[in-house]
C-alpha cells in the first residue's frame, strides 16, 4: 500500500495539459509577478553550476542551474527547477536546454510531481517577454526585431503578437543566417501576413523597430543605444547583449527581479551596477510593481524603455502547478508510489 504517490509527467503529457498555451502562460507570468511583489513567495535564488571559468567558457561548455522556490496565491506550491544548458547539444541532435521540475507539497514537503519542464521554461520566458511588452511597449508598435533565432525566438514572438497584435514587420537577426531563415519559414506558416526580414544589418533593424527583443548568448554588446528611436522598448532577455547607452538613454529602466539580476551578474544593467555606473535608486521599477499599480508603466509614445529579465524558478513552478492540477482532474500522467508500506 502506498503512503504517498508521485505523478510523472513527460513532455507529451505536459503538452496535453496545456503547457503550450501562451495565453495561459502569460496569465501565469503576470500573476507570479504580482504575487512576488506582494511577498507571498520564498525565492532563495539561483544556484549556477558552470563549466569553465569565464562567460565564454560557459557559453560553450554549458551550465546547470538549480532554482528552488515557493509561490503562494492560487498556486500554493513549492518546488525546484533543474535546468541543464548544453550549447553544443545541436551537434548531437539534442535541444540545448533540458529541464526537470519537481513540485513539493508546501505542508508536508513531500514531492508530488516530477515533470518535464523544457517547454515550461521556453513558454514562461516567452510569456515574461509578452507581459513586459504589454506594459512597456507602445500600444501602436508595428515593427519588432528578434535577436537570436533559437529556441526562445518562437515563444517570444508568440507572446509579442498576443500583447501587440499591431506588429506587422519582423526583423530576424542571428549570427547563423541559416537559423534565421529556418525561423522565418516556420513563422510564416503561423503568421502568413507578417512581413519577415532576415538581416545581418542589426543597426537598420534596430533603428526601424519599436521593440528590440534579445535572446542570445552574446558576451559582447551588439545593440547600441544611439540606434534606438523614440518610443523603443529594448529587451535584454539573456546575456550581455546591449551597450551601456541603451540603459543610460532610457527614460525608464525596468527589470523582473532586481536582486536576482545583480546576483546573476551577466546582463548590461547588472554589470553597470557592479562598476558603479548604475545605482539602485535609478531603477524605475520591477515589473510586479507596475502590474500592482505601484509604479507607472509606459506613459507616452516617446519614452525609451530598457527591460531586463533574469527569470525565477517560481515562474516554472507556477506553470507546472497549473498543468499538475489539470493532471489530477483528468487523470493524466504516470502515478508512482513514492513511499510504500
Amino acid at each position: 500500500m502506498s503512503k504517498a504517490d508521485i505523478i510523472f509527467l513527460n513532455n507529451k503529457a505536459m503538452e496535453e495539459l496545456g503547457v503550450l498555451d501562451m495565453h495561459e502562460a502569460m496569465s501565469d507570468a503576470e500573476k507570479v509577478y504580482a504575487i512576488n511583489n506582494k511577498g507571498d513567495v520564498i525565492a532563495p535564488g539561483k544556484c549556477v553550476m558552470r563549466w569553465g571559468k569565464t562567460v565564454e567558457d560557459e557559453n560553450t561548455l554549458g551550465r546547470i542551474n538549480a532554482m528552488p522556490g515557493y509561490i503562494g496565491g492560487e498556486y500554493d506550491m513549492a518546488g525546484i527547477k533543474w535546468i541543464g544548458s548544453g550549447p553544443q547539444n545541436y551537434k548531437k541532435g539534442l535541444p540545448r536546454a533540458s529541464v526537470t521540475v519537481i513540485l513539493n507539497d508546501p505542508d508536508t514537503k513531500i514531492p508530488l510531481c516530477v515533470a518535464d519542464g523544457t517547454a515550461v521554461s521556453t513558454m514562461r520566458t516567452g510569456a515574461s517577454g509578452g507581459v513586459a511588452i504589454k506594459y512597456l511597449a507602445k500600444s501602436t508598435a508595428e515593427a519588432m526585431t528578434i535577436c537570436g533565432a533559437g529556441a526562445q525566438a518562437p515563444t517570444q514572438l508568440e507572446a509579442a503578437m498576443i500583447a501587440r497584435p499591431t506588429i506587422k514587420k519582423l526583423y530576424v537577426y542571428d549570427i547563423r543566417t541559416e537559423n534565421a531563415e529556418r525561423f522565418k519559414a516556420a513563422t510564416l506558416e503561423k503568421y502568413p501576413t507578417l512581413e519577415i526580414i532576415v538581416t545581418q544589418d542589426i543597426e537598420t533593424a534596430t533603428r526601424n523597430s519599436d521593440i528590440i527583443d534579445c535572446v542570445t548568448l552574446a558576451s559582447e554588446p551588439f545593440i547600441k543605444g544611439e540606434w534606438l528611436k523614440k518610443g523603443a522598448l529594448v529587451m535584454n532577455m539573456a546575456d550581455y547583449e546591449v551597450d551601456n547607452d541603451c540603459v543610460k538613454l532610457a527614460d525608464k529602466v525596468v527589470v523582473d527581479y532586481w536582486e536576482s539580476i545583480k546576483h546573476r551578474m551577466i546582463s548590461t544593467v547588472a554589470l553597470m551596477w557592479r562598476d558603479g555606473l548604475f545605482k539602485d535608486e535609478q531603477l524605475h521599477a520591477e515589473l510586479g510593481q507596475i502590474i500592482c499599480g505601484e509604479k507607472s508603466a509606459r506613459e507616452n509614445d516617446d519614452e525609451i524603455i530598457y527591460f531586463n529579465a533574469v527569470g525565477a524558478g517560481i515562474m516554472d513552478i507556477a506553470v507546472t502547478t497549473r498543468c499538475y492540477k489539470k493532471a489530477l482532474e483528468t487523470d493524466k500522467g504516470i502515478k508512482l508510489p513514492f513511499w510504500e508500506e
